[in-house]
C-alpha cells in the first residue's frame, strides 16, 4: 500500500487506458507519454501494462507501508534516481522534486498499482470522469502482487528532442484558405497555460478558414490538430473527446505524442508535413 501524502500539482493513476469504447462515447485516456510507462514498468519487472503514477510537473511525496522496487521514467525530476529501479523500505517516504525539463513523469512500483479497474482499465479520464479520481493528499494506493523478474538495471535516458511535429495534411485542410498548412508549419508555436491531458492549445499564426459554420460532430483521434473558430490550433492528447466538431487541419504521426506530452506552457514547439513513411 502507498499513501498520497502531497501528490504535486496533478498526479494521476494511468496504464495503457481504455481502447475500443469510442463507439460508445468513452475515450482511450491511457499515459500521455506511453513509452515512458512502459519503461518504468519495464525497469521493476513488471508488464508494461500495468498501471503507474503519472505525475504531472512532478512535487509528489509517498509513503510506502509495506517495501517495494520502484522506478521512475520520463520528465527527470531534479534529485531523483531515474531509469534505474530502486528499493523503497517500509515507512519509507518518497520525496520528488520538480522536472529539470518535460512536464510529466512516471512512477511504476512492482506489482502494479492495483486500483479497481473501469472498463478493464485503471487510467484516471481527466474529460468523463471515469477510473480513479486525481490523486490527493490521504489517498490509498494498492499495488499487486509482484510478478516477473527485474532484468534490466539502467536504462539511459532518452535525449531532448527538438519540439517538431511531423504531420499528415487532413481530414479537414480543404476548410482552410490555400497557404493554412505552410501557414501552420512556417513558424512556431506557444504552448499555453490552458493545456492538459485534453489537448495542448497553442497561440501564433492564426488559421484562416475557407468555410463558413461548423462540421458535424465526427470522429476524433489523439494527435488531432483541431482548429476553433480562434484560428488557433489544439494537439489533442490522451483525454481527447471521441467526437468533435471543428475542422482538422493535420493530424500529429503518433511517434511524435510523447513529444506533445511532454511540452509545459511557454515552450515552442513546430509542425512539418510528414515525408515518406
Amino acid at each position: 500500500m502507498i499513501e498520497v501524502l502531497a501528490p504535486g500539482p496533478y498526479a494521476t493513476v494511468q496504464d495503457l487506458g481504455r481502447p475500443g469504447y469510442a463507439h460508445l462515447g468513452v475515450p482511450r485516456s491511457g499515459a500521455a507519454d506511453a513509452p515512458s510507462l512502459r519503461l518504468a514498468n519495464r525497469l521493476v519487472g513488471n508488464a508494461e501494462g500495468l498501471a503507474g503514477i503519472e505525475l504531472t510537473f512532478g512535487r509528489a511525496r509517498l509513503r510506502f507501508l509495506d517495501g517495494a522496487w520502484a522506478a521512475l521514467a520520463g520528465a527527470p525530476l531534479a534529485g531523483a534516481d531515474m531509469g534505474a529501479p530502486f528499493w523503497v523500505p517500509a515507512g519509507g517516504e518518497l520525496r520528488l522534486g520538480a522536472p529539470v525539463r518535460g512536464l510529466r513523469s512516471y512512477l511504476a512500483v512492482r506489482g502494479g498499482i492495483a486500483v479497481e479497474p473501469v472498463l478493464g482499465s485503471r487510467s484516471t479520464d481527466s474529460l468523463s470522469g471515469l477510473g480513479p479520481e486525481p490523486l490527493r493528499a490521504g489517498t490509498l494506493l494498492p499495488v499487486g502482487p509482484p510478478g516477473g523478474e527485474i532484468l534490466v538495471d539502467l536504462a539511459p535516458l532518452p535525449e531532448p528532442r527538438e519540439a517538431l511535429l511531423h504531420v499528415l495534411p487532413g481530414p479537414r485542410d480543404d476548410w482552410f484558405v490555400p497557404g493554412a498548412m505552410a501557414e501552420l508549419c512556417g513558424r512556431p508555436y506557444t504552448v499555453t497555460q490552458d493545456s492538459n491531458r485534453v489537448g495542448v492549445r497553442l497561440r501564433g499564426p492564426e488559421l484562416a478558414r475557407a468555410k463558413e459554420g461548423e462540421l458535424p460532430s465526427e470522429g476524433m483521434v489523439a494527435g488531432a490538430v483541431q482548429v476553433p473558430p480562434s484560428g488557433q490550433p489544439i494537439v489533442f492528447l490522451a483525454d481527447h473527446p471521441p467526437t468533435g466538431g471543428y475542422p482538422v487541419i493535420a493530424v500529429v504521426r503518433a511517434a511524435d505524442l510523447p513529444v506533445v506530452a511532454q511540452l509545459r506552457p511557454g515552450d515552442d514547439v513546430r509542425f512539418t508535413v510528414r515525408r515518406g513513411p
